[in-house]
């Protein structure tokens, strides 16, 4: 025992080794630091972590971030869809839950994925682990958010060719039976697109227009659901471009929500008007989601504003400084080009995304730039027109309850003497539930704008006449 004792160094001994190996350290490290050079220091540094990590860390992370190529990632998409069926397996005991109903406050909530919660998933015997990350970015710009998807090292290769391909089909078959649509609108301070439940009721079963522009619409619209293939072997982006043109209070809207109900497809509200560059232009497209409906509406206002603008511009230049930064006079005055949205549609950047609808509205279609009109951008031209007998009826029939009546007759006959509006109509009917009374003031309303016509067309003839003799006069 005394001789073991005896073996065991001092105190001061240790002392002294350390010093002297701490002292080799920092010679060391000082002259590596003065001979190699940093880049070569912090790649060495790397692999070495690299090495070590390799043997003794199992697990794999994946990193999934929200924007991938200047487009929305599909994977963290197909995550967002396909995780929520995933809930039960949380890791915590607390859960993401909220409505956005205004039209039923006392609707069951839905669930959401929290952040920072791990979310269990199992793929063919494979243990995977779920995060949702989200990091604040500079102010007025949108939080970075992406996921990690965590599993062993060995399983790495499988989730690349299986797990995935898995997620995608099972996100792409949840979405094909939404319940809840969304209507977005974009927020120009903040740079996101934000969303509300779209709840618009109408479809094409309730839709009044003529049966035959019906059935066209329906063909295309599935046609073109199942065109993959098809648009693919003819080397075209997977998109269809429709144009609804016609007066005010014809169905435009209407259409857009039978569309959007019948295809199963959110809805971007583009207010055009307000984009201010073709850049901005651009960012704001490529960030809708596929399996959607883009709506621009009253195109021509657009084209219009964005002349105006450009015009201001033009007169601006060389002008006195009026003391705004330069920078955000360029920012509000310059507008979107013609170009810059033909480039989406129909161009090089038409390719981002898939399997989307353009809906393009206007009440003035002569105004339109002819590029516009083209096949290929706007492929599909419906004109929404005023009402017609059959339109009435169907009318009738879905608010008063009624498909016979005495005075059908005369409103028919009227309706084809009288141009009035689907709204007009409608704005009629509601007055009243009893049909008789409707009706009565449905009839009353056509024909004072029959008398109101005649009357317009009298003083039209008088005037040509008065202009006439008075050519006479002078000659």
């Amino acid at each position: 025992m005394a001789s073991l004792y005896s073996q065991v160094p001092s105190v001061s001994a240790v002392f002294s080794l350390y010093t002297s190996f701490s002292a080799i350290t920092m010679l060391f490290r000082t002259i590596l630091n003065e001979i190699v050079p940093k880049r070569i220091r912090e790649y060495i540094a790397m692999k070495a972590v690299d090495f070590f990590s390799s043997y003794f860390q199992s697990s794999f992370t994946f990193v999934i971030e929200q924007r991938w190529e200047f487009v929305e990632n599909q994977t963290f998409r197909a995550a967002e869809v396909y995780l929520p069926t995933r809930l039960a397996g949380l890791s915590t005991g607390k859960l993401l839950v909220g409505s956005s109903n205004l039209k039923n406050p006392a609707a069951e909530p839905k669930l959401g994925i929290p952040v920072n919660t791990k979310i269990i998933d199992e793929f063919e015997g494979i243990h995977l682990e779920w995060t949702l990350h989200s990091v604040e970015t500079k102010k007025y710009l949108p939080e970075k958010r992406y996921f990690h998807l965590t599993c062993k090292k060995e399983f790495r290769e499988k989730i690349m060719t299986d797990y995935f391909t898995y997620l995608a089909k099972s996100a792409e078959k949840i979405m094909s039976h939404r319940e809840n649509l969304k209507i977005y609108t974009y927020n120009q301070d903040r740079s996101k697109w934000e969303s509300a439940i779209f709840e618009h009721h109408t479809t094409f079963e309730t839709l009044a227009v003529e049966p035959e522009l019906k059935k066209t619409l329906i063909d295309d619209l599935d046609a073109f659901s199942k065109g993959k293939e098809f648009f693919k072997s003819v080397g075209r982006a997977w998109k269809r471009g429709y144009l609804l043109y016609g007066p005010p209070g014809t169905g435009k809207s209407s259409m857009v929500a039978a569309i959007a109900n019948h295809m199963k497809y959110h809805i971007y509200d583009l207010q055009i008007q307000s984009v201010r560059d073709d850049g901005e232009l651009r960012e704001i497209l490529t960030s809708t989601k596929n399996r959607s409906i883009l709506l621009i509406e009253d195109i021509d206002c657009g084209a219009d504003a964005s002349r105006r603008r450009q015009t201001k511009k033009k007169e601006g230049d060389g002008g006195e400084d009026d003391g705004e930064p330069q920078k955000r006079k360029k920012k509000f005055e310059v507008g979107i080009s013609l170009s810059g949205l033909l480039n989406f549609v129909d161009g090089l950047w038409s390719s981002c995304g898939e399997e989307k609808i353009i809906i393009f509205t206007t009440n003035h279609k002569e105004k339109l730039d002819p590029a516009l009109l083209r096949p290929g951008r706007m492929d599909v031209h419906i004109l929404m027109d005023n009402c017609t007998p059959f339109v009435f009826k169907k009318l009738v029939a879905l608010y008063l309850k009624t498909d016979e009546h005495v005075l059908f007759d005369p409103i028919e006959k009227l309706i084809i003497e009288v141009s009035s509006t689907p709204a007009e109509v409608t704005q009629q009917l509601m007055a009243s539930k009893d049909a008789d009374i409707a009706l009565k003031g449905l009839l009353e309303f056509l024909e004072n704008k029959k008398m109101k016509k005649e009357e317009d067309s009298s003083v039209e003839e008088e005037g040509e006449i008065e202009d006439a003799e008075t050519k006479e006069a002078e000659t």
